[in-house]
C-alpha cells in the first residue's frame, strides 16, 4: 500500500474515494464550502435534508460525482465535535474505511481538517486515518477464494499545516497500523500455523527486519531453567513448547528495563479438563497475549523508542494425550513454588508463572503482562473492555493512562487479600484455580506470586483480544487490542 501527504485543496485530489470527515452541525466554510461550491451545492442540500447528520460513524456515500478529482466521495460523521476522543475517531475513520475496502485496487484519500476537532489536532487526525485505512482494509479471511475485503492500492493524505508534524503522524499511524496488523495476523492464522515453533519463526523474521535482539528458548533450555509448570502444560502436544524473548534496548545500559509479558497458548484444548466443542472453536487466539507484545515491540523498535523493553512469550500448546498433566499433579514452578493442579483448563497462568519468575530474575524494573486468561473477566466487563490487577497502584495508575490516552477500555479490578484464601492449597503451596467465584481476581492473585516485589500489572485481555462478530467498525477475529496502549506506555517510560 503506497502512502503519501499531498498538498492540495480537496477538489484537486484524484481518487477513487475522498474520505470527508464532518461534525455535527458542521458549517460550511473553508475546504468544505469550497467542496460543496465545486460539487453545485449538494453537500448544503444534502445537510438542509439532514442526510449529512455528522453523527459519529455515520457514513454517506456519494458516486458518480462531476466537478472534483475524485469519482466517489464518502462522508463521515465525527460527531458533537467537543465530545471527539481519539477512540470516537478511530472508530468513525475505521468504518469509512471498511465501507470502502470490498474492491481491490481501490485509491483513497483522506481530507483532513485544517484545524484541531475539539481536543484532536490535524496531526492525530493523520495518524488516525492512516492507522485506520490499514486495519479497516484487511479481513480475517485470509484463506477465501473471494476475499471481502482488500488492502487499498493507495492512500493519500490531504493536509496543510506543519509538514514535519504531518510526516511524523504518517509515519506514526503507518507503524501503528501494520503493527496491530501483525497481532491480528497471528491471532487470525490457524494453529497447525502457529504453532510455538511456527510463531517462533515468524518472531525471529519481526527481529531481524526491526532490529530486536531475539533469543529462542527450546524445550531443552526451558528444562535446564526449570521452568516445570510451563513444561507440564505441553506435555500432552507433540508440538514442542518455546519461549521467545525480543529486545529493544533503546534507552542505553543504564536505564530502568520494561518486560512486557504474552501467553502463547496457540491452542488451548483444555488438557484433561476437555472444553465443549464450542468453547474450543476459537481457541486459536489463545496466543493473542503473546502476539500483542509481538506487534507492540516492532511498533516500539520501529519507532526508535528511547527505552529498554524486553518481550517475553511463553509458547504451548494444551492439548490431551497420555503424556498430558492430569488433575491432582503438583507442580514446582520455577521461583520453587508449588502448585496443585485442580483443572487443566485453568493453564495460561501455569505458562505465565514460569515465564514472570524469568523476567524478575532477568532484573526487569516493571512488568506488564498480557493474557486471553479467564472467561470469568468477559462476563464481569463484556467483550470490549480489558480487566487490570497490580501490585503497585501507581504503575497501574500509568498503564491505565496509557490505555486511555489511546482509547483502549481497561477497568481496574480488586487484589485484595480475602482472595487468596481461595487459591491456598491443600497439598501444594497454592491451586491453580480458585473456582467458580471471583476468578479473574483469583486468576491474577495466582500470578502475583510469581513477580516478587516488581511493579506489575496483569491485563485479562479474554474479551476485546477476539471478536465474536463483524461490526460497522470493527472485523471479527483478531483485533491486535492492547497494541496503541503497550506502545503509548513504553512511550511515556521513554521520558
Amino acid at each position: 500500500m503506497e502512502i503519501r501527504r499531498i498538498d492540495k485543496p480537496w477538489t484537486q485530489i484524484e481518487a477513487d474515494w475522498l474520505i470527508v470527515p464532518v461534525v455535527e452541525s458542521a458549517e460550511l466554510s473553508g475546504a468544505l464550502a469550497q467542496l460543496d461550491q465545486a460539487l453545485g451545492g449538494i453537500v448544503a442540500r444534502l445537510k438542509s435534508l439532514g442526510d449529512l447528520s455528522g453523527k459519529l460513524a455515520s457514513t454517506l456515500p456519494l458516486r458518480g460525482v462531476t466537478g472534483i478529482g475524485a469519482t466517489r466521495l464518502l462522508f463521515v460523521g465525527l460527531g458533537v465535535a467537543n465530545d471527539l476522543t481519539l477512540a470516537r475517531l478511530d472508530k468513525a475513520l475505521t468504518t469509512a474505511s471498511r465501507a470502502i475496502s470490498d474492491k481491490k485496487e481501490v485509491r483513497i484519500a483522506f481530507a483532513i481538517p485544517g484545524d484541531a476537532v475539539g481536543a484532536i489536532s490535524p496531526a492525530e487526525i493523520v495518524a488516525s486515518a492512516i492507522t485506520a485505512s490499514l486495519v479497516g482494509s484487511v479481513g480475517q479471511d485470509l484463506y477465501r477464494t473471494e476475499k471481502g475485503r482488500h488492502p487499498f492500492a493507495s492512500v493519500q493524505i490531504a493536509a496543510s499545516g506543519n509538514s514535519s508534524e504531518i510526516d511524523a503522524a504518517v509515519a506514526r499511524g503507518t507503524i501503528l497500523g501494520e503493527a496491530i496488523n501483525l497481532t491480528r495476523d497471528l491471532v487470525n492464522r490457524p494453529p497447525q500455523e502457529i504453532t510455538p515453533l511456527g510463531f517462533a519463526k515468524r518472531a525471529q523474521a519481526v527481529a531481524v527486519e526491526f532490529g530486536l535482539k531475539i533469543e529462542v528458548f527450546e524445550k531443552p533450555r526451558l528444562e535446564q531453567e526449570r521452568m516445570n509448570s510451563m513444561l507440564a502444560v505441553a506435555q500432552g502436544s507433540p508440538q514442542p513448547p518455546c519461549m521467545v524473548v525480543v529486545e529493544h534496548n533503546g534507552g542505553g545500559p543504564n536505564a530502568p528495563k520494561l518486560a512486557l509479558v504474552g501467553k502463547g497458548v496457540t491452542f488451548d484444548s483444555g488438557g484433561l479438563s476437555l472444553k465443549p466443542t464450542d468453547g474450543m472453536l476459537t481457541m486459536k487466539c489463545d496466543m493473542a497475549g503473546a502476539a500483542t507484545v509481538l506487534g507492540a515491540m516492532a511498533a516500539i523498535a520501529r519507532l526508535k523508542l528511547p527505552v529498554n523493553v524486553v518481550g517475553y512469550m511463553g509458547l504451548v500448546e494444551n492439548m490431551i494425550g497420555g503424556a498430558a498433566f492430569k488433575l491432582g499433579d503438583i507442580l514446582t514452578a520455577r521461583n520453587g513454588v508449588t502448585i496443585e493442579v485442580l483443572n487443566t483448563d485453568a493453564e495460561g497462568r501455569l505458562v505465565l508463572a514460569d515465564v514472570l519468575s524469568y523476567a524478575v530474575d532477568a532484573g526487569v524494573d516493571r512488568i506488564v503482562d498480557l493474557a486471553t486468561l479467564t472467561g470469568a473477566c468477559v462476563v464481569a466487563l463484556g467483550e470490549d473492555v480489558s480487566g487490570a490487577f497490580t501490585n503497585n497502584q501507581n504503575w497501574c495508575d500509568a498503564v491505565l493512562a496509557a490505555a486511555k490516552s489511546t482509547g483502549e477500555d481497561v477497568w481496574q479490578l480488586p487484589m485484595w487479600d480475602l482472595y487468596e484464601d481461595l487459591i491456598k492449597g491443600d497439598v501444594g503451596d497454592i491451586k491453580n484455580t480458585g473456582g467458580r467465584w471471583g476468578g479473574a481476581i483469583t486468576a491474577a492473585r495466582f500470578l502475583q506470586h510469581f513477580v516478587a516485589d516488581k511493579p506489575w500489572v496483569h491485563l485479562d485481555i479474554a474479551g476485546p483480544a477476539f471478536a465474536s462478530s463483524n461490526k460497522p467498525h470493527r472485523e471479527a477475529g483478531g483485533t491486535g487490542h492492547m497494541v496503541r496502549t503497550l506502545v503509548e506506555l513504553a512511550r511515556r517510560q521513554g521520558k
